[in-house]
């Protein structure tokens, strides 16, 4: 790293293909949104030489000048790539969005990288959202490290920040969490504020002062030594307690001097491992320098210390009839296997996907395999089928760059797979595989929407499959009950932009229309009713009269229908009649609209006439019967009921509880399922939890998740249900 070898700029260059897993890395950044990810992946790429002084690639655009939504918006909104080369390793930079609601980009970030890097402001701070994917990334011991940003804030305190990194992200080892780097601070200014102009080397003990555009090195004074002594003891002593040399802190504790190269070579590897957690410092360039304060440092550390593609374990793979498969790691020259981790649409280009080779070598225009399974629950059905790729780039900013392979560990863009959707396997043609699915949240926010018009219409239903097959975290419903198309998204800002690109990506304008739920409607008690269709107009009439008895059955019954007629008083083959105008009036409701459920429908008794009797006769029998006898019953309105369970921060589950009995909601009880955390358990009127996905995570500050199931229907309190009969009257 930094303090393993002198930096030299001129190493670097723009990102090409790779011609072995072990000159890759894939790094991926995290951190809350404004934090300052996208600027950092800018000044890496301005230090490794992609871009010029002014942040700009050679068409005039920006690094990140990738979506329109993003410019209008001010903020990251999807998984971008920028692949840049550093010493000769080509790393791919993976820049995601750090507003919650689009945690399917950043999870598809973890999938495609084998590190991570943690970007925190230090004038924010660490919000609960990060410390949730840093879990995230240990349970799976990815490698990570962190960098505090914004250090030229006014109240930027890197010391503070450092210690509360350690407490947050150190658990039961603080000291896995410990600074490389000291800020190195420049004159005060007027206001009392001492600029970052470079940073100490605590291992080193050398300066790199970027005060003057360029990185340059020397030697500490005295005084300078003294003032990074404590932490640099403290860094070594991390850092022997992680090495696989057992006798190395005894000798250290002897009172003998670790030789550099050995504390530097036991700190890679530690941190390859995902065993020690580096914490480094960024600060903007000077202007017109070509390099960022911190940058050759961060590339050092990701060149050096993060691990190659060929370290991570290969992901399970199984043939197409789920047979496992076994494969070696990261072996370009095996079986084919890669995953779609991004699917956008290019104005130009068409569907372009980002891919990441797990396995083999992918080579523009061969033939490949598409598979896709396990997301049909998101309006994403099963597929296999053959596609011949378009051709192979890397992206850079609005531009893409021609590659003439892909190897198992590097991420290429492949133009024209029109089948392929985020989350599909490519695999050779005659070696069909898939691969295990990557975890995706599920999306809990409702979103109705209609075409605007005729001509929207006949656009809508094609463009909400474009939608849904770029982004997995969405889910396309068609409600048979309710007869609405609803867009479930991760939140309002998830859902904003997906109907933007509605309207800017496939010329779709839509309005969004409150969501309905799907209700029922029930006998509250016993009740008869008689059906009479008699009518005589010249010609052929109309003659059919049934008695029925209707009662009420246990939730989850449906409709039952008892024949108990005697003596012929309905001939046999009109029963059927009876029973099918039943079911046809059950459907469309009795009292307010809405599916009849639950309930024994029995004939008793009826008329037929020889001549005038017919099926259409008796079933409209049927329905008027069914009529007349709610017409004298007390009927329930029926709501759904969902079983919610909210895993929440001990701090917020009183304020939890609070609110979901708020909602009409039952508590069944809470767990604790780690140190912190509690599973909240309860049942809720789905009417009262529409927008629970934004409500809950402002009332925890975004700490808190939920899930939640369809239980049962029942019924609705007499005071919401008129409430509601009310509003379905005036929406008539």
């Amino acid at each position: 790293m930094g303090d393993k070898a002198n930096a030299h700029p001129g190493a670097a260059g723009r990102a090409t293909a790779a011609d072995h897993p072990a000159s890759v890395r894939n790094v991926v950044l995290v951190g809350h949104s404004g934090s300052g990810k996208t600027t950092l992946v800018e000044a890496l790429a301005l230090t490794a030489g992609a871009v010029n002084r002014a942040g700009r690639v050679e068409d005039g655009g920006t690094v990140s000048d990738y979506d329109d939504i993003e410019h209008r918006q001010q903020r990251s909104v999807q998984l971008s790539l920028v692949p840049v080369e550093w010493d000769g390793i080509k790393v791919n930079l993976l820049d995601t969005p750090g507003y919650a609601d689009f945690v399917g980009e950043l999870r598809a970030g973890l999938r495609a990288a084998d590190a991570a890097l943690f970007v925190v402001s230090a004038s924010d701070g660490v919000d609960g959202s990060t410390r949730m994917v840093w879990e995230e990334c240990a349970a799976v011991d990815m490698p990570r490290a962190i960098v505090v940003t914004h250090l030229e804030a006014a109240r930027a305190d890197f010391e503070e920040m450092t210690r509360i990194c350690a407490e947050t992200f150190g658990g039961d080892d603080p000291d896995a969490v410990l600074p490389l780097y000291l800020p190195l601070h420049g004159p005060q200014t007027p206001d009392g504020h001492a600029p970052v102009t470079g940073l100490t080397g605590l291992l080193s003990q050398e300066l790199f002062d970027y005060s003057s555009g360029d990185r340059k090195e020397s030697e500490p004074g005295p005084d300078q030594l003294a003032g990074i002594e404590e932490a640099r003891n403290r860094l070594i002593e991390g850092i022997i307690a992680e090495s696989e040399d057992e006798t190395l802190m005894d000798r250290y504790l002897g009172g003998e001097q670790i030789d550099l190269t050995t504390l530097v070579d036991d700190l890679e590897r530690a941190v390859a491992r995902g065993t020690f957690f580096p914490v480094l410092a960024a600060a903007p360039a000077a202007e017109g320098a070509r390099q960022g304060i911190g940058t050759v440092e961060l590339l050092e550390l990701i060149t050096r210390g993060f691990p190659t593609p060929l370290e991570r374990e290969a992901p399970r793979v199984t043939t197409i009839d789920g047979k496992t498969r076994e494969l070696k790691a990261c072996d370009p020259a095996g079986p084919l296997v890669a995953e779609v981790v991004k699917t956008a649409s290019d104005p130009y280009v068409g569907r372009v996907s980002l891919v990441r080779v797990f396995s083999g070598t992918l080579r523009p225009d061969e033939t490949v395999h598409v598979s896709g399974h396990g997301l049909e629950d998101r309006g994403h059905e099963d597929h296999d089928v053959d596609e011949r790729i378009g051709a192979l780039s890397a992206p850079f900013g609005k531009q893409q760059r021609g590659l003439a392979q892909c190897i198992a560990g590097d991420l290429a863009c492949v133009a024209k797979l029109s089948r392929a959707e985020t989350g599909d396997t490519l695999s050779a043609k005659d070696d069909p595989l898939l691969m295990e699915p990557w975890q995706m949240p599920d999306p809990l926010l409702p979103l109705a929407i209609q075409a605007h018009s005729k001509a929207d219409e006949d656009k809508l239903s094609q463009g909400l499959g474009r939608l849904v097959a770029e982004d997995p975290t969405m889910r396309l419903e068609q409600n048979q009950d309710t007869h609405q198309v609803v867009l479930w998204c991760l939140g309002e800002a998830h859902a904003d932009v997906a109907l933007e690109r509605l309207r800017s990506r496939y010329g779709v304008q839509v309005d969004v229309v409150p969501h309905k739920v799907s209700l029922r409607e029930t006998f509250a008690a016993k009740s008869a009713g008689r059906g009479r269709h008699v009518k005589q107009s010249g010609g052929h009439g109309q003659f059919a009269i049934c008695e029925i008895e209707v009662e009420p059955l246990p939730g989850g019954s449906g409709i039952e229908f008892v024949d108990k007629v005697v003596g012929g008083a309905v001939p046999r083959q009109f029963i059927p009649s009876v029973e099918k105008g039943v079911r046809a009036q059950a459907a469309r409701g009795i009292a307010a609209g809405h599916a009849l459920v639950d309930i024994r429908v029995t004939l008793l008794d009826g008329k037929a006439h020889s001549v005038d009797s017919s099926d259409a006769a008796f079933q409209t029998a049927g329905a008027l019967a069914l009529r007349e006898a709610a017409a004298d019953a007390k009927i329930h309105l029926l709501e759904p009921v969902a079983e919610v369970t909210v895993l929440v921060g001990d701090d917020y589950v009183g304020a939890v509880m609070s609110d979901l009995s708020g909602r009409r909601g039952r508590v069944l009880g809470t767990e604790q399922v780690s140190t912190g955390r509690t599973l909240v358990r309860a049942e809720v009127p789905e009417i009262e939890i529409g927008r629970y996905a934004v409500d809950l995570r402002s009332l925890s500050h975004g700490t808190a998740r939920f899930n939640r199931t369809y239980a049962r229907h029942e019924p609705m309190p007499p005071q919401v249900a008129e409430r509601v009969r009310e509003q379905a009257q005036d929406d008539s």
